[in-house]
C-alpha cells in the first residue's frame, strides 16, 4: 500500500511538475519579449529626440565672440571657420583634431584662404584624436588666450555630442554653436537617406556613451588622448 502511495505520488509530482515547466518558461520569455520591446522602444524615443538636436538646415550668422574653434572632419569645417574669422567673428581661430603629418601647405591646397590667416589669427591642434580630446584642447587654447565665448564650428550630426563635451570641460565658457550645412541634413526627410540615418545612429551611439560616461562617471570622463600626444617624441608644447 504505502509504496502504491509513493508511486502515485510520485506521478502526480512528475505531472505537476511538467505543468509548471512550460508555464514558467513561457511566463520567462513573455517577459524577456516584454522587456526587449521596451528598451527598443525606449532607444527609438531617445533617437528622435536626439535628431530633434541636431541643427539642420542654413545657420544664421553666430553674434561676435572671443574666439572660434573648428574640429576636423570635413572641408566645410574649415571653409565656413575661415569665413566667420574673416567677418570678424572671433579673434582667433582654433582647428582642432589636426592630423600631426598634416602640413599647412596641405591645409592651404584645400582651402586657399588659409594663408591669408595662418600667421596671424589660426592655430592648429594637433593632439586630439576625438572628440573628448577636442575638448581638452580646445579648453587649453581658450585658457591661455583668456577667452569666454566661442563659436564651435562642426557638422550638424556632431554637434550634440560636441557641444556636451566642450560644456563639461569649459562650464564657464559661452558656446555659440555654428552647425556647417550639408544637403543630407536641410530638410526633415533624412529618414528617407539610408546613409543619413545611418550615420545619425552611429553618432547616437557614440552621443549615448559619451553621455553615460559624462554623467555617471566624472572621474573617468577626461580623454587620456591629450595627454598621450603631450608625451609623444617631438611634439611640442
Amino acid at each position: 500500500m504505502a509504496s502504491q502511495a509513493d508511486s502515485s505520488s510520485e506521478l502526480a509530482g512528475t505531472k505537476t511538475a511538467e505543468r509548471r515547466g512550460p508555464s514558467t518558461f513561457r511566463r520567462a520569455a513573455l517577459a524577456s519579449f516584454a522587456l526587449g520591446v521596451a528598451c527598443a522602444a525606449i532607444a527609438f524615443a531617445g533617437f528622435l529626440n536626439f535628431v530633434s538636436l541636431v541643427p539642420v538646415g542654413e545657420q544664421p550668422t553666430p553674434t561676435k565672440s572671443d574666439g572660434i574653434v573648428a574640429l576636423t572632419g570635413g572641408a566645410e569645417r574649415l571653409s565656413d571657420a575661415l569665413r566667420l574669422l574673416a567677418s570678424g567673428r572671433g579673434q582667433r581661430l582654433l582647428i582642432s583634431g589636426v592630423h600631426p603629418e598634416t602640413t599647412e601647405r596641405e591645409l592651404a591646397r584645400a582651402q586657399p584662404d588659409y594663408l591669408a590667416f595662418a600667421r596671424c589669427c589660426v592655430d592648429l591642434g594637433r593632439r586630439a584624436l576625438n572628440t573628448a580630446g577636442n575638448a581638452v584642447e580646445t579648453r587649453r587654447w581658450a585658457v591661455r588666450h583668456g577667452f569666454r565665448s566661442l563659436i564651435v564650428v562642426t557638422s550638424g550630426y556632431h554637434m550634440p555630442r560636441t557641444m556636451m563635451e566642450l560644456a563639461r570641460e569649459m562650464p564657464n565658457v559661452d558656446l555659440i554653436p555654428y552647425a556647417v550645412s550639408t544637403e543630407r541634413l536641410r530638410g526633415d526627410s533624412w529618414w528617407r537617406d539610408y546613409q543619413t540615418t545611418r550615420v545619425l545612429a552611429a553618432e547616437y551611439v557614440k552621443y549615448v556613451a559619451a553621455l553615460v560616461r559624462v554623467r555617471l562617471a566624472p572621474r573617468l570622463a577626461k580623454t587620456e588622448t591629450v595627454e598621450s600626444r603631450d608625451h609623444a617624441p617631438g611634439s611640442g608644447s
